[in-house]
């Protein structure tokens, strides 16, 4: 249970100026910043709005208990008797908000998440609304999970208007959500983002991973599979040693210097999970997987450089997830315009099966799968969120999710926008042979198939061709060796 939030005052104080000057009774949204287990602190950065749905109606909105039901969706700020009327209940979109986090968190770097929610109502309607609320808090942490973390709880955030203060709560992740779920903790503004430390890793790896016969009749996707992977590629980098701007450190110590520090992993070559001896009986093909990741994490000034390197590998992985979610959204949404009939079709036959969802164990085609590129936006202070653009889109997408997403002004000057990864991620399949014989590539397995038996029996004569060759060689050394001996006995005696 982390006992005290810290929240960054000047972006706050524009939350807070933002919440006085708008028309809507109530507004909910995203609490984005990091909690620190080492200090046991919560650190929030900014606060960003859930924006409307797809059909223009916003995330949450107020229901009045005299009229049966009736909705005042955002309504206005009256302090009418209706609205602090105890029969009142604040209603939450919660599917939506759930969406809005799990989008978000794509845009976020190491050492920043999705914490918690907040909400902007008055106090009477807070507190008749608590289970709601721990219901959408529940949702947004499912979306948005904290991988390789113990803390099992997020922050409520509720902002009063009437009176004008701020709270802070822990709500409970438990399966058995109550209104006795939400515990206080302290809460108070001060200084946070120019306490922050900046990390940089540019990670490059290219790894090759056996797609296993036995598994040929089982329903592992091709997205299936990499999510596999990406998870023991997780495992692997835990054990990774560091170097930073070049020197190793004492990972308990806190970093002194400013600036940009540079990351270096070194995994050891043993612990690697492709390394192993397999055979064709055991493999149908290969599954190759390279590229560079750019990662960006920050840390408190006052948390030790463990912190920091846990939150560059973490950035990493979540990385390769992001960009997986991405390539499989735009895939689903293929898949749904072909079944509402808007789908592309080529002389009259639908598409061919998109990669993700393909089974790879029986599939014999090869196949390359490019993962969207990472680039790098400004947001507060000196910190930066991220985006995938894909092959075929431009940054222009990128100030669209920053408006959208962030409810952040759109970047006027690409030139501040960072686009270091040079070598794109990419996902490639070969098959057995391929792998094994890589100066032959041209080699099919259906052709090794298909002359088998001549290939079979060309063999068999080459080898008893050779076998006949090397007695012959063997009988002629030793006849001559023992004619030298003979003949070097001679002369000697």
């Amino acid at each position: 249970m982390v006992k005290t939030v810290i929240g960054e005052e000047i972006r706050l104080t524009s939350v807070e100026d933002r919440l006085s000057k708008s028309p809507l009774s109530c507004q909910v949204g995203l609490v984005i910043g990091k909690i620190s287990t080492s200090l046991d602190r919560g650190f929030v950065f900014d606060l960003v709005p859930t924006p409307v749905n797809d059909a223009g109606e916003p995330a949450s909105w107020i229901v009045e208990g005299k009229e049966d039901g009736n909705k005042k969706k955002g309504g206005s700020k009256s302090k009418s008797q209706s609205q602090s009327n105890s029969l009142s209940s604040l209603l939450v979109d919660k599917d939506w908000v759930a969406e809005h986090a799990r989008q978000v968190s794509r845009m976020l770097v190491g050492g920043m998440k999705v914490v918690g929610i907040y909400i902007s109502v008055n106090e009477s309607l807070f507190k008749n609304s608590t289970l709601v609320l721990c219901q959408t808090v529940k949702g947004v942490a499912d979306a948005a999970p904290i991988r390789d973390s113990n803390w099992d709880e997020r922050l409520l955030i509720h902002i009063s208007y009437s009176p004008r203060r701020w709270t802070c709560k822990n709500c409970s992740l438990s399966s058995n959500i109550t209104s006795s779920s939400l515990r206080p903790c302290d809460f108070k503004m001060g200084r946070v983002l120019s306490t922050l430390q900046t990390f940089k890793c540019i990670y490059n790896f290219d790894t090759r991973f056996p797609i296993f016969r036995k598994n040929a009749l089982s329903s592992g996707s091709f997205a299936g599979i990499v999510r596999d992977i990406i998870s023991g590629h997780a495992e692997e980098l835990k054990g990774a040693k560091a170097l930073i701007d070049g020197n190793l450190v004492d990972v308990d110590e806190q970093c002194a210097s400013d600036g940009v520090h540079e990351v270096e992993f070194l995994i050891p070559f043993t612990q690697h999970a492709s390394f192993r001896a397999y055979s064709k009986e055991d493999v149908v093909g290969m599954l190759v997987f390279t590229g560079s990741i750019c990662s960006f994490a920050y840390s408190n000034s006052k948390e030790p450089i463990s912190q920091a390197l846990a939150d560059i590998k973490g950035d990493i992985i979540s990385s390769l997830h992001s960009r997986l979610d991405v390539i499989c959204d735009e895939t689903d949404g293929q898949m749904d315009s072909v079944a509402d009939g808007s789908g592309e079709s080529v002389n009259g036959v639908l598409n061919e099966i998109p990669i993700p969802q393909l089974q790879l164990q029986l599939s014999r085609n090869r196949c390359s799968l490019s993962f969207p590129r990472r680039v790098f936006v400004p947001w507060l202070g000196d910190t930066y969120i991220c985006d995938y653009i894909q092959p075929s889109e431009t940054l222009e997408v990128l100030k669209d999710h920053c408006v959208e997403l962030m409810s952040m002004e759109a970047p006027t000057d690409t030139s501040t926008i960072l686009e270091p990864e040079g070598e794109s991620v990419t996902l490639s399949t070969s098959s057995f042979w391929e792998s094994v014989i890589p100066q032959s590539p041209e080699l099919k397995l259906s052709s090794l198939n298909n002359s088998s038996d001549d290939k079979s029996s060309v063999s068999r004569r080459h080898l008893d061709k050779s076998s006949n060759v090397s007695i012959l060689g063997a009988l002629l050394v030793l006849v001559l060796s023992i004619l030298v001996g003979v003949i070097f006995f001679v002369f000697r005696t």
